[in-house]
């Protein structure tokens, strides 16, 4: 990555209080913090339109507590009974320009200071979120307005993740990806929550609020970020001793790299650089097209949540009580919650077990029958909502960070310079996001003819990821069996 050789303005000009007589602990968390709060600030921004959905295409009474009792009629183009269609080619629209950007985001980040990319991303999208909450107050009613302000809106997305992984990955060596990293990847959850929380509170003063709060604050968040990150240690003297982790875009490492005692990769060592590998070649490579499509429909499923949750809970009710748009979008992030405790819960699994690949799995295929339940009795009780929201966003969310965890150790064992593993990150975390684009679209359409519909494409997406993984299961299971470890396995692989 590119590196400017000067502190940021802030760090020289509180260099009294932040400078590099700090230890290097205090700046490795002061880093976490702030590239914790950024992201969270781009996943905060993503949740208006969830919120929205239902004031869109319903009929909505914006002079009282938000139901639908008035004679409004929502909101055109959104509004009629091709509405869900409308958004859901609206979400495919921002998710999918966010699939293509992470494609080069990564690529671009390398050749600029990651600080001012980070800020560019942040600024991008705030402008462009408080653009689209604007269509409110101006009373614009074009479906391409949306669909442009949406495109343009993802593409400055699909510049924060890489930024802030390879960030944590500048200061972070072998010993900092555990606890840390499992609770620091839980900011996308807690962006969803504020976000939620933020968009449902203020849609009582009309729906374009929970699109410019959201907007305005993230680029208030880049207002502290420019100032304040440093990109890498070296900036202020310090050195990592061991070892550098290759991170990918979903921020988890990849394969470790030697580091001589001078900082420098001893793979970087040599005279020739390494050469790039093709496209059509990194596909070709072992377990990159299993992981890539793994990942595809997992996030099929946990994105199809994030952008419809809300409106499913508001048309289906709760004990026979509709909920009002505000509560509803309140409610929604019990999923979240779940996500935060399902990604640090399942890596502390993971690390136990010492097998990725296996605790995946098994989070997997416990949500399929967790998603069954939530369809036929979450709506009995607020009691049984709550409880059975928490547990799939426990075990949909969970297993994202071992996914691309069992892509480490796979990839771990094959000699690829750092050129190559970024091409093979940037396939795998693309196409995954291509599958996040793609669930909200289905949802958008198959909502119409019922949720049953909905709800029989997500399992059936968890199913089919989970099948992709069954190869590594039983390659992990043999390897612990070859130890002498989980000799009761033996009964179902030989």
């Amino acid at each position: 990555m590119a590196l400017s050789d000067a502190p940021p303005p802030g760090m020289r000009i509180f260099s009294g209080f932040l400078g590099s007589q700090r230890t290097l602990l205090f700046h490795q968390f002061l880093v976490l913090f702030l590239t914790f709060i950024a992201y969270a600030s781009f996943h905060a921004s993503r949740k208006p339109p969830s919120i929205v959905k239902s004031i869109l295409i319903s009929p909505v009474n914006q002079t009282e507590t938000i139901l639908s009792s008035d004679h409004s009629t929502g909101w055109p183009p959104f509004d009629g009974h091709s509405g869900p269609h409308r958004l859901g080619e609206l979400d495919l629209s921002f998710l999918l320009s966010y699939a293509v950007g992470m494609y080069f985001a990564g690529h671009i980040g390398d050749s600029i200071d990651l600080r001012i990319f980070l800020t560019i991303g942040m600024i991008g999208s705030g402008i462009f979120v408080l653009l689209f909450g604007l269509g409110y107050f101006l009373d614009l009613h074009s479906f391409l307005f949306f669909i442009v302000v949406q495109i343009l809106c993802g593409l400055f997305q699909s510049i924060g993740w890489p930024c802030v992984v390879s960030i944590v990955g500048n200061w972070f060596g072998k010993e900092g990806r555990g606890l840390i990293m499992g609770i620091w990847s839980s900011n996308t959850s807690v962006g969803n929550i504020i976000g939620s929380v933020i968009a449902s509170s203020v849609l009582v003063f009309g729906w374009g609020w929970s699109f410019v709060v959201p907007g305005a604050l993230m680029i208030i968040v880049a207002g502290i970020i420019f100032p304040f990150l440093v990109i890498h240690p070296e900036i202020l003297g310090f050195k990592l001793p061991g070892k550098n982790i290759e991170m990918n875009i979903e921020g988890v490492p990849l394969v470790d790299s030697e580091t001589s005692k001078e900082g420098i990769p001893e793979s970087e060592s040599d005279s020739e650089p390494p050469v790039a590998i093709g496209f059509i070649d990194a596909w070709r490579l072992p377990h990159v097209a299993t992981y890539a499509f793994c990942l595809f429909f997992s996030k099929l499923v946990a994105y199809t949540f994030l952008y419809w949750l809300p409106f499913y809970i508001r048309h289906t009710g709760v004990s026979g009580v509709h909920l009002s748009h505000k509560r509803a979008g309140i409610l929604s992030v019990i999923f979240d919650v779940g996500g935060v405790v399902g990604g640090i819960s399942a890596g502390f699994i993971s690390d136990t077990l010492e097998a990725h690949g296996v605790t995946s799995f098994m989070f997997l295929s416990l949500s399929i029958p967790t998603l069954i339940f939530y369809r036929l009795y979450g709506n009995t009780s607020m009691v049984a909502n709550l409880v059975l929201m928490f547990a799939s966003g426990l075990l949909v969310n969970g297993p994202y960070s071992l996914i691309i965890t069992a892509v480490s150790a796979d990839l771990g064992s094959q000699s690829m310079n750092a050129r190559a593993l970024a091409t093979v990150t940037a396939i795998i975390d693309g196409t995954g996001s291509v599958g996040a684009a793609v669930g909200p679209l289905l949802a958008g359409y198959i909502s119409t003819r019922g949720w049953n519909s909905v709800f029989f494409m997500l399992i059936v997406s968890i199913f089919i990821a989970a099948c992709l993984l069954i190869h590594v299961v039983i390659r992990e299971i043999r390897a612990k069996m070859n130890q002498g470890r989980w000799l009761f396995c033996s009964f179902f692989i030989r």
